[in-house]
């Protein structure tokens, strides 16, 4: 699996569904009479089969997880999440307004699935994948957790990437020779901004701050528990991170990710209105590059990159009943792959050769235990390549070997991330363009040799291209637009009626009908019972962006959030009587959209109650590409993050949906590029 699953391909290694002859270690314990949980974030199920419709034997439960509790994407909204329990849809047990985080939600569920089967079986182990949606954005926590920091990032990001060198260089964890790496082309100067940007982009800085230690402390309150039940020191707990600091924020940062996705601009007058609301649930906020770059001290670059920056994390093991070294660092070189081959072996369990029948392929990494009492040991993990969406290099017994793709620097390369490489231009990298860097002694990759060690180099790029033949890596998938935009297998293909009902699970945007930029209607056949009913009808989105339609104070109504800038709203001039009735909504396209500067179609929204029209409206400008981060397609309810304020979720309608049809006869407008950089940031 190369790629996320929306990036994925027909070649193997990289098709988006990872084989059953790669079995997982919950797989591997299951059989050994573990008790096995997933908590958190999963991101593992080819996306179209991610609806109820199934499959589901790529969700958690069908990869030898017993339990699983979280949310099967790439992100979602901390204070209204797509919660998922087990196989199905669940709705969060409290709002916002009554204290609701999903790390809280998470830490609390872990900690019941390893109670449920204590008080039963005291003696039965268990294995807990436990990823909360932290730090990833959007960045939400509680006011109080970010006040903490009030004040202690004012003085910007160079600043902050010397404070923390020096630390890391004080504690051991980079070597004392180490350098810093280079101001970063595309990131500004702290100097160079004005005080109203270094205001807003401290306090982004201050909420994922705030955000970390928040979730710190729920992680601890597991542990705890782990202490309460006299299982902390005999419980082996690996913590990692996934990649390097994400960019997915931009330039500027962002109070509503959106934007990003729909090519609407940043406005640092609307950014700086809502800064006093960074981390609530009124915002899906990201910081800005200058904080990914200082996220990655003391290395270049960021997540989606293979400098170092881009690749490398912590890792923190503890196991006290096991490990007789406390407190120490290793240095050792060790990959992800490393870590299932060394539980095994702390678990003394050899690698099984079949699961479920399926014959097993050779586990690929190698366990780095034995470093754990022994410092100066050397690594057993020689050789290790990485690529990224064409951005290549390999590790080689202390050197790295770098093709950066489009460039070292956006600055530098004059294009941004996810351009498409040609044949040609694939040749003139490998014959120009890899870098060299000896890391045993240059730490942060600050000294490119390639010039005067051709030999060297010539070897390392050969041995990429042995490894990348070797696990399936091959052909150099350089594409970008075209790659995401590419038709895939779905589990029902596209037409243009679509049929919800009520009391059913929201349909994930990638399986949803696509009702942007088309004429289209939604008619939903009802009965209101004595008294009036109100509720949502139909719903799609957040208050990042979406729409609704739906009933309150005896009228119908359509919005339409325009990516949290502007409220469309239409209302029916007469009220919705009891009695079954077909109340309708027509969307009627007057206009081309402007896609490239993030303005969907104009059109005229239309209200009908029994085939009457009693409401009408201009809308100047739509949603372009995105509905909607996390919240997908709803039906007699909106349990999402409201997409207008005028109700407050869950909303439930209150008489009978017999169904609603979506006919989107019109034709489609589309753009591939913008729909590949909402895939590609929701990682």
């Amino acid at each position: 699996m190369s790629c996320i699953t929306e990036g994925s391909t027909g070649y193997p290694g990289s098709n988006g569904n990872i084989p059953f002859e790669n079995g997982f270690l919950s797989e591997i314990l299951l059989q050994k009479g573990y008790n096995t949980y997933a908590i958190g974030k999963w991101h593992l199920t080819p996306s179209n089969q991610l609806s109820a419709a199934g499959p589901y034997d790529r969700w958690p439960l069908g990869r030898g997880f017993e339990r699983f509790y979280g949310f099967l994407g790439g992100e979602t909204h901390q204070y209204y999440p797509d919660l998922v329990y087990d196989n199905h849809t669940v709705k969060p047990e409290k709002t916002p307004a009554e204290g609701y985080h999903l790390t809280a939600d998470l830490a609390d569920k872990a900690i019941s699935f390893i109670a449920d089967a204590k008080q039963v079986a005291p003696n039965k182990p268990f294995f807990m994948y436990f990823c909360p949606g932290a730090m990833h954005a959007p960045h939400h926590v509680p006011k109080e957790w970010a006040d903490a920091y009030a004040g202690q990032f004012d003085d910007g990001w160079e600043a902050y990437r010397e404070k923390v060198f020096a630390r890391q260089q004080e504690m051991g964890i980079v070597p004392a020779d180490a350098e810093l790496s280079r101001h970063d082309p595309d990131v500004p100067h702290w100097d160079s901004l004005s005080a109203a940007e270094k205001r807003l982009y401290a306090r982004m800085m201050e909420v994922y701050a705030g955000f970390l230690t928040h979730t710190d402390h729920h992680i601890g309150r597991l542990l705890d528990f782990l202490k309460s039940i006299g299982e902390f020191e005999n419980t082996v707990i690996m913590v990692i991170s996934d990649n390097g600091a994400s960019s997915e924020g931009g330039p500027t940062g962002s109070v509503n990710e959106n934007l990003f996705f729909n090519n609407v601009p940043e406005s640092l007058e609307e950014n700086l209105k809502a800064l006093d609301k960074l981390g609530s649930p009124e915002t899906f906020n990201h910081y800005a590059w200058g904080w990914t770059w200082a996220g990655n001290t003391p290395f270049r670059r960021w997540k989606r990159e293979t400098y170092r920056g881009g690749i490398s994390d912590p890792l923190i093991v503890h196991w006290n009943q096991g490990i007789e070294a406390k407190g120490e660092i290793r240095t050792q070189y060790a990959h992800a792959i490393d870590l299932v081959p060394t539980v095994l072996e702390l678990l003394e369990i050899e690698p099984p050769t079949t699961i479920k029948g399926v014959t097993q392929s050779p586990i690929e990494g190698v366990s780095f235990a034995h470093t754990f009492n022994h410092s100066t040991v050397p690594t057993k993990h020689l050789t290790q390549y990485f690529e990224m969406m064409g951005h290549r290099s390999l590790y080689y017994d202390g050197w790295r070997a770098v093709c950066p793709w489009p460039g070292p620097s956006f600055a530098e390369a004059g294009q941004f991330f996810g351009e498409a490489i040609s044949a040609e231009t694939l040749t003139d990298l490998d014959t120009h363009h890899w870098e060299l860097y000896h890391v045993a002694s240059d730490f942060s990759e600050n000294h490119n040799i390639a010039a005067d060690n051709r030999p060297k180099l010539i070897e390392m790029i050969a041995t990429w291209y042995v490894e990348a033949g070797k696990y399936n890596v091959l052909p150099v998938d350089g594409r970008g637009v075209q790659r995401f935009a590419e038709e895939r297998p779905q589990i029902a293909v596209n037409r243009s009626r679509y049929t919800y009902y009520p009391d059913t699970q929201a349909i994930p945007a990638n399986s949803a009908v696509k009702l942007l930029n088309r004429s289209h209607s939604i008619t939903a056949d009802v009965e209101i019972p004595t008294g009036g009913a109100e509720g949502v009808l139909l719903a799609h989105g957040g208050n990042d962006s979406g729409y609704s339609f739906y009933v309150k104070d005896g009228k119908l109504h359509w919005v339409h959030n325009y990516v949290a800038r502007s409220l469309y709203h239409v209302e029916s001039g007469s009220s919705v009587p009891e009695g079954r009735h077909q109340l309708r909504f027509e969307f009627k396209v007057t206009g081309q959209p402007d896609l490239a500067k993030g303005k969907g179609t104009p059109g005229c929204a239309e209200l009908y109650i029994d085939g009457k029209l009693v409401g009408q409206a201009d809308v100047p400008v739509t949603t372009p590409l995105a509905l909607g981060l996390t919240s997908g397609v709803t039906c007699g309810i909106a349990p999402g993050a409201p997409v207008t304020p005028d109700y407050e979720p869950p909303f439930k309608f209150t008489g009978k949906i017999y169904s609603v049809i979506v006919d989107v006869s019109g034709d489609l407008i589309q753009d591939k590029e913008a729909e590949m950089r909402t895939i590609l940031a929701r990682q």
